[in-house]
């Protein structure tokens, strides 16, 4: 369907955690959680979100990655090839979070 909102996310080979593609929005917010909650479950000490494929995250998609990473027990998440909003928007609203290590595009 032309103009469908999608997000795909799926296990990231060869490392603890995620990769999604698509839009992270309001339309896909419950997957985006839901997928959150999955790599809080099976965390360790460091998890991968891959966003390379990412066209696009809101704010409460990025609140939803910020409170998962502060969250956890231990450890920290690292996100890597994220979408440019992406890591304006952490400077932005939690510029002390350590727990969520931002790689280049």
């Amino acid at each position: 369907m032309p103009g469908e909102v999608v997000l795909e996310v799926s296990p990231l080979p060869g490392l603890p955690g995620i990769r999604a593609s698509g839009e992270i929005s309001a339309v896909t917010r419950s997957s985006w959680e839901a997928a959150l909650a999955e790599l809080t479950r099976r965390h360790t000490d460091v998890s991968y979100v891959e966003l390379s494929e990412v066209v696009f995250v809101d704010v409460a998609g990025v609140t939803a990655l910020a409170t998962t990473a502060m969250k956890l027990p231990t450890g920290r998440v690292v996100v890597q090839h994220p979408p440019p909003q992406l890591p304006r928007l952490l400077e932005m609203f939690w510029p002390n979070l350590q727990r969520v290590e931002v790689a280049p595009r």
